[in-house]
């Protein structure tokens, strides 16, 4: 059984044991449909990256609770 090719996001190698394929996340591209990100299992933490905005949601919540406790 085939699979669609997957290329790694930390190594740019393609990953070719679909077991060792780990799904890391989905990429908008600016023209036409966006991308799924994959990596290989030994990769995962080198090809997570996190969205700047939602660090600075979770940062902003946080706060929000911490000083309405004090209210």
């Amino acid at each position: 059984m085939s699979y669609p090719l997957r290329m790694c996001r930390a190594c740019g190698e393609p990953v070719a044991d679909p077991d060792d394929a780990v799904y890391v996340g989905y990429e908008h591209t600016n023209s036409g449909p966006g991308r799924e990100v994959w990596a290989h299992r030994d990769h995962v933490a080198e090809a997570a990256r996190l969205d700047p905005d939602h660090v600075r949601l979770l940062a902003r919540i946080l706060l929000l609770r911490a000083f309405e406790a004090d209210l």
